[in-house]
């Protein structure tokens, strides 16, 4: 890397780390108020007399996943419908309606927040299904993360309490006064930056060369602004945000990973603020902070220096990047959107070096949570938190204790099953795709485009991808095919939902305790020494589980 683009590069994470600081405090003493707050909206009362909810009663832990869980099913079956009756919809453009298969992979992965499109949107989804399907999912599962990440903070600020608050009202108040109100801002700053916003369907327009092309219109700037601040990614055309309608120019580059970025890193000082600690909210976003700036830094490394004698000679890995981005904004784009569970890419991340292109990989398999997903991360992180503490009490031989709360046998095993039900999804289903017979002749055959080692990273980043809930491809692998849409959906189903039900089993465990007074044998949590102790951890356990495959993918490419 040149020194103008070491320092366009700098420039950018200098900005980006600014605002975000800038932003910390008050942003995430805001969310900490509008999950605290005993006073309804009048809106918010209207929305529970009509859905016959009492905002005053709180649920238990298996009353509140009972919620979760019945909400997103619903939300499946409402965007499976709505895409199988598409040709019966206004504004259908004249598209018929996707496969059995593909619309289940697409409704499971709109509603886990994961947004992997086995298909090109502006020429598969009309613009109500969009809108009416889509965009409306952006919205309300990132509510649901949020909303899970709440109920374990509660967990830890309660004490012998049966009750980690009510679904519905946190559901409510993420969407009211948290998604909407910021969706809405930053809608009107993409227009204003050149992302279209209109009904207009498509449009035949003349080429330079004197051609005929066919150019799709369509509500981008209302869905791009939330897909991006709710990490939901996808994108309203194919090419996400590659594309000039939905990221016209360097600035909107950048506008759009600060939006990949505020919510998330802001949540670990609402943590601080309910639990009545701020201490403990810096030392959880100073470690989302330093692994984040680590990935970035190596993988802009990977992708200017290690590239092989081509590359070198080209001056620049180009190869599937924007020129109005370039190297660095392509890098820090894919670095922040698989950090987050977002997906939305800027880049095809199936060009990158193999080096470059397995650091969104090992990205998502830390589990993202540098800064994670809007909510996700922050329940991810204590999750591993949990697990530094216990690790850190056998070290000085004490109970461990986080916050004032025992780690106990039943706390370290929802702990450690939350923290393995991802790899086992990832490992599985890449293991089955080569070794039944019958579907490996098919993923062979045709769905891997470039065969050999580099399939092989194309399978396990496609599931590393949907376990993981992100949604972004290496876009060298047909995924629309029966096995890839059921096996996919799978996936993003028990990826999502049973570390949730396990988070909020912790939570109820967690709130049922009282607190124990700190003693001279008490971890401090807020200090240095535990956010190296838990960076370690976050590191160790995904090096273990994945340094295996990674050896025969990547890194096979890489050192090759």
């Amino acid at each position: 890397m040149d020194a103008a683009q070491i320092g366009f590069a700098s420039l950018q994470i200098a900005t980006l780390a600014l605002v975000l600081v800038l932003l910390y405090r008050p942003l995430g003493d805001y969310i900490a108020r509008v999950y605290t707050s005993p006073r309804d909206l009048a809106v918010e009362r209207g929305a529970y007399r009509l859905i016959g909810v009492d905002p005053r009663a709180e649920q238990t832990w298996q009353a509140y996943t009972r919620g979760v869980l019945l909400f997103s099913l619903v939300g499946v079956v409402l965007v499976y419908a709505l895409q199988r009756l598409q040709p019966l919809l206004p504004f259908a453009l004249g598209l018929p309606a996707p496969s059995e298969h593909l619309s289940f992979n697409t409704a499971v992965s709109f509603v886990t927040n994961t947004n992997w499109q086995s298909y090109s949107p502006d020429v598969t989804l009309g613009y109500t299904v969009q809108f009416a399907g889509l965009a409306v999912q952006n919205f309300v599962s990132a509510a649901v993360g949020m909303a899970v990440a709440i109920a374990l903070v509660r967990g830890f600020a309660y004490r012998r309490s049966g009750t980690i608050g009510n679904f519905w009202v946190d559901l409510v108040r993420g969407l009211g006064r948290i998604l909407m109100p910021m969706a809405t801002v930053a809608a009107v700053v993409l227009l204003a930056g050149g992302v279209i916003q209109n009904f207009a369907g498509f449009a035949d327009v003349q080429t330079i060369a004197g051609a005929t092309q066919s150019v799709p219109g369509g509500p981008v700037a209302s869905q791009e602004a939330i897909k991006l601040l709710g990490t939901n990614g996808g994108g309203f055309f194919n090419a996400n945000s590659a594309h000039p309608f939905e990221n016209p120019t360097p600035w909107t580059n950048l506008f759009e990973i600060f939006l990949l970025l505020v919510i998330p890193f802001a949540m670990p000082r609402a943590f601080g603020r309910i639990v009545g600690d701020d201490r403990q909210g810096y030392a959880i976003v100073a470690v989302m902070g330093g692994i984040f700036l680590a990935s970035i830094a190596l993988g802009s490394w990977a992708e200017t220096a290690g590239g092989g004698a081509a590359t070198q000679l080209a001056g620049a890995a180009m190869e599937g990047k924007e020129t109005r981005f370039g190297v660095a904004s392509s890098a820090l784009f894919a670095g922040a959107t698989t950090l987050t569970s977002t997906g939305a890419v800027n880049s095809m991340h199936d060009s990158f070096t193999p080096l470059g292109g397995m650091l969104p990989m090992l990205n998502m398999m830390l589990g993202e949570i540098a800064p994670g997903g809007v909510g996700s991360g922050l329940y991810g992180m204590l999750v591993l938190a949990v697990i530094a503490v216990f690790v850190g009490g056998l070290l000085i031989g004490r109970t461990p204790e986080y916050l004032g709360k025992k780690i106990g046998p039943r706390e370290i095993k929802l702990a450690s099953l939350y923290i393995l039900v991802t790899p086992t999804l990832v490992l599985a289903g890449t293991a089955l795709s080569f070794a039944i017979p019958a579907v490996r002749a098919d993923v062979e055959g045709t769905s891997i485009w470039n065969p050999g080692v580099h399939g092989l990273s194309e399978v396990l980043y496609a599931f590393t991808s949907a376990a993981n809930n992100n949604g972004s491809a290496f876009a060298g692998i047909t995924a629309n095919t029966p096995w890839f849409n059921t096996a996919l959906g799978v996936a993003m189903l028990l990826g999502r939902f049973i570390p949730i039900v396990l988070v909020l089993a912790l939570a109820g465990s967690l709130a049922a305790q009282d607190k124990v007074p700190s003693s001279v044998g008490t971890l401090p949590t807020h200090r240095p020494q535990f956010a190296g102790l838990l960076a370690g951890v976050v590191v160790i356990i995904t090096a273990l589980t994945y340094f295996p495959v990674l050896t025969l993918g990547p890194l096979a490419e890489g050192l090759s």
